[in-house]
């Protein structure tokens, strides 16, 4: 075997993480190597995750024409549709994907490696190629970027034909008639709409009383009340005892409650786990807590000096947009750069139908903090757009202090509530008050017009509590 190779930094992982990872430290002038183990760069967002559940997504709004309700006439697949057929574009969009990242790594100057990482020491690296060759790697910084991979929970046979987890539901060459999700989080919940738009009959079962629980309560219990609409059941406060293929045509899932659902396929969508078991972590004298994730600091440091964990691997919030965010800081602080002032705040974005996102405080943890709020809502029925889209089901959600001046955090349900959420996002990094939102224009009609109109109800709250305030301070 030849001497190691040297670089300045090193990446194990070529997802979201790693990639900006790798462009952070070449753009800072270091030699940056990234190995990645799958066959493109990308890895399981590009592979199996993010890229293909939302082209899955856009699909099945496309094929409904947007929507699925009485406001545009309604809509189902005609039976027999084939799933590899809604997802003809997929193929084309994961390579054009990775063709792209391949072409900015390249043009950035990282070298990439092809193979799999384990560490000798705290800098030094052993890389498996899938020849059977194997070469060292040694660099001063080390970044893990390794992502995660569905949970194999004890008890139910994953079979990926009948039994299914979020990387083989889309390996079926076909749309089942029923679908059972086993959990609420947000990959279940995103599979189990996109599903029920397509006409399938899915049940979700869930061990909490809403899905997605970590989102504004009024948002998620919008979000079941459109899913249910939409043909689909959602079953809270749940427990699965037993999930069996019975052999001919149907999974039996049996609950705590004795209750027994036949369904023709099950997605187990019940967590995921950092894929770090292979890494030797132990020789660069790192040790998981015991969630199974790597612990980090606030700057993505590890416990050994040089080795930085960005992604899934360090556990939530485990978004794509937070892991390169990640990515970027991690490499920054191994050089001593200033990254700049850290997000006061993060949007999420959950891509279910309809669309969920969030900034800020919600409502609960507003009053948690602060005792009293006020809450301006817009609804899409009450905006022009909404209504012309055929996409009335929708919410926007201002939560703002007590005197109704300062906004805390804002959500949203409806589509496009993704892209709108980061008008909310600037409104708290530039610190606005909620009068300019009713003081500025926005384009009509729009659906950031909601902005406007949610910001109008907090000020009409806050103008009639005016004279109350007053008389109780005369009393």
């Amino acid at each position: 075997m030849r001497g190691p190779k040297k670089f300045d930094i090193a990446v194990i992982g070529s997802g979201p993480g790693g990639q900006k990872a790798a462009i952070q430290g070449a753009k800072s002038g270091r030699s940056v190597v990234l190995i990645e183990r799958e066959r493109d760069i990308g890895g399981a967002c590009v592979e199996r995750g993010t890229i293909p559940s939302k082209t899955l997504r856009h699909t099945a709004l496309r094929v409904a024409g947007g929507a699925s309700d009485e406001h545009i006439g309604g809509f189902r697949l005609r039976e027999g549709v084939e799933l590899e057929a809604l997802m003809a574009q997929l193929g084309l969009v994961v390579k054009a994907h990775a063709k792209y990242m391949t072409r900015q790594i390249t043009q950035n100057g990282v070298d990439w490696m092809h193979g799999k990482a384990r560490f000798r020491s705290a800098h030094e690296l052993d890389v498996s190629g899938i020849d059977g060759s194997t070469s060292q790697v040694e660099a001063d910084v080390i970044v893990i970027a390794t992502g995660s991979r569905p949970r194999d929970p004890d008890g139910i046979p994953i079979d990926h034909e009948n039994i299914l987890d979020s990387d083989s539901i889309l390996s079926m060459n076909y749309l089942p008639q029923s679908l059972a999700v086993l959990g609420g989080g947000v990959i279940s919940s995103e599979y189990a709409s996109i599903f029920a738009h397509l006409g399938v009959e899915v049940t979700m079962i869930d061990r909490a009383d809403r899905p997605v629980k970590f989102l504004d309560e009024e948002l998620t219990r919008g979000f079941v009340r459109s899913f249910e609409r939409e043909g689909g059941r959602y079953l809270g406060g749940r427990k699965v005892e037993n999930v069996e293929w019975d052999g001919l045509r149907h999974v039996v899932t049996t609950l705590d409650d004795g209750q027994r659902l036949l369904t023709e396929k099950v997605l187990v969508g019940l967590g995921r786990v950092a894929c770090v078991e292979r890494l030797g972590l132990e020789a660069a004298g790192i040790s998981l807590t015991d969630r199974g994730v790597i612990p980090v600091d606030e700057h993505c440091r590890t416990v050994t000096e040089g080795i930085y964990a960005v992604g899934d691997v360090i556990g939530p919030p485990a978004l794509a947009a937070s892991a390169m965010e990640q990515g970027r800081r991690a490499v920054c602080h191994a050089l001593g750069t200033d990254p700049g002032a850290p997000p006061e705040t993060s949007p999420i974005g959950i891509y279910t139908i309809p669309e969920m996102a969030c900034v800020g405080l919600d409502e609960s943890e507003a009053r948690r903090r602060h005792g009293e709020v006020i809450v301006g809502h817009a609804r899409y029925d009450e905006i022009a757009r909404g209504l012309i889209a055929g996409i009335p089901d929708g919410l926007l959600k201002i939560v703002a202090d007590a005197d109704g001046i300062h906004p805390l955090g804002f959500h949203i349900l409806g589509e496009g509530a993704t892209e709108i959420i980061h008008l909310g996002q600037m409104a708290l990094l530039a610190h606005w008050k909620i009068d300019q939102f009713v003081e500025n224009i926005f384009n009509f009609p729009t659906l950031a017009e909601a902005y406007r109109v949610a910001a109008l109800d907090v000020v009409e709250q806050r103008v009639a509590r005016v004279p109350v305030l007053a008389e109780a301070r005369v009393g």
